[in-house]
């Protein structure tokens, strides 16, 4: 059913004018030469944060994470990414079954949807937002690349995060928490770090660090070593106090309050950023850039 397939990984319109036939060989070499500079020594990974702008802009950091998965052991992969085109309060998950990459299609584990649809707790997005929201798609060709070994294997699971409330954040941290647990299961959570300049109305700036993207490096820092303490109620004290524009805040708070309910059961893990990259340096109040952070997390 052509309806239930769509594709995914590249921009819409350039899919329709060059068929995959030429993206997919040239994008596939670029993945490979991102990964081919990277250690793998975060493996293997239970979960990844990696960001989700243009490649030119975060694909050799966004290499950093994925280099830490390891296809022999991951069968289904959870994809958390926010929402930047509609307000939603909740999450919500594809309608469906299909996403087609440059490189190889995805499909959508319909019997985990199952189980999270019967919750009650989730939306559907509709195609068009499905189809206009990027921060799912651009981990897509890099999910397709660091599981092309056992491509027939594994299924992923898409969800759009809304912009919750703490209390939401940890209802859903509990949910996936169970998920988190299983080894073969990964989730990879969609985010850039600061967006700053006048084009994103975020202009904060601590003089005494020198310029204004060594400012902003610090300001990320000082959130990635937070999200490293795997402590929810800090993370968000640090956004309320900040109000750092990274746009995963909220799969972020999900997955560290996943980490958080199984730490409660005993479980030990850490996380480390691996990382750091800012699209631009930003020296003057002209300036714009978007900060990409890279990290993986073990269970030990």
């Amino acid at each position: 059913n052509s309806a239930n397939v769509i594709t995914r990984g590249i921009n819409s319109f350039v899919a329709s004018v060059f068929p995959s036939l030429f993206i997919g060989p040239q994008l596939n070499a670029q993945l490979e030469g991102w990964l081919s500079q990277v250690q793998s020594t975060k493996r293997p990974a239970r979960a990844i944060i990696a960001p989700h702008a243009g490649y030119t802009y975060c694909g050799s950091c966004a290499a950093h994470a994925y280099k830490q998965v390891d296809p022999n052991i991951t069968r289904k992969i959870f994809i958390l990414g926010p929402s930047h085109h509609v307000p939603l309060s909740r999450c919500a998950l594809s309608s469906v079954d299909i996403y087609r990459t440059p490189l190889y299609d995805l499909r959508i584990d319909q019997k985990i949807y199952g189980e999270l649809w019967k919750t009650g707790m989730f939306e559907r997005m509709s195609l068009q937002t499905d189809e206009d929201e990027h921060s799912i798609e651009m981990h897509l060709p890099y999910t397709a690349k660091a599981m092309e070994s056992h491509k027939d294997e594994f299924t992923i699971i898409p969800v759009l995060v809304g912009a919750l409330s703490e209390s939401k954040e940890q209802e859903f941290g509990k949910l996936f928490s169970k998920y988190l647990a299983d080894p073969s299961n990964l989730f990879v959570v969609s985010s850039d770090f600061c967006h700053w300049g006048q084009r994103f109305r975020y202009s904060y700036y601590d003089e005494s660090q020198g310029e204004i993207y060594r400012s902003i490096e610090h300001l990320d820092k000082m959130g990635m070593s937070i999200i490293e303490q795997l402590d929810p109620v800090s993370f968000s004290n640090y956004l309320k106090k900040y109000h750092n524009t990274i746009c995963g805040r909220h799969p972020i708070g999900v997955l560290l309050n996943a980490i958080n309910e199984l730490q409660k059961n005993g479980m030990n893990m850490s996380f480390s950023f691996l990382n750091y990259a800012q699209s631009s340096q930003c020296r003057n109040w002209q300036d714009s850039s978007v900060s990409y952070a890279a990290g993986a997390l073990m269970v030990h």
